[in-house]
């Protein structure tokens, strides 16, 4: 297992990694639209929120050699589903390749973010 670890990505708040690459699959953290480069949380709303996620999301693959075509399967969590359609414009962009996904409204998600994103990538 090798860990993947990136200041381009928010730093992990708690015991765990960033991401791990056992084999040629990534298992990376939940990301949330926290900026690294100042710790907080920038944006207010869903589409700023997701947008910030999905570049979390991007360093830490880019951080491993991959990219979002690598990604086979995604969990999105929602602090609210009825952002379901904005959240997935935003992640659309980003997510061409269509991995599978699951997609859940939680209570409440660390920082108090809106949305939180964690994928699976294999390399090819």
């Amino acid at each position: 297992m090798t860990y993947i670890s990136t200041p381009n990505a928010p730093a992990a708040i708690g015991p765990y990694s960033q991401a791990i690459l056992a084999g040629d699959t990534l298992y990376a953290s939940g990301q949330i639209p926290v900026d690294p480069a100042t710790g907080k949380l920038e944006a207010q709303d869903i589409a700023g929120q997701a947008e910030q996620a999905c570049k979390n999301v991007g360093e830490l693959l880019k951080a491993a050699g991959m990219t979002y075509q690598n990604v086979v399967k995604t969990t999105c969590f929602l602090q609210d589903i009825a952002d379901f359609a904005a959240f997935n414009e935003v992640y659309a962009r980003y997510f061409t390749g269509k991995p599978a996904r699951s997609c859940v409204a939680v209570r409440d998600i660390p920082k108090g973010c809106l949305c939180e994103i964690e994928v699976i990538a294999v390399r090819e």
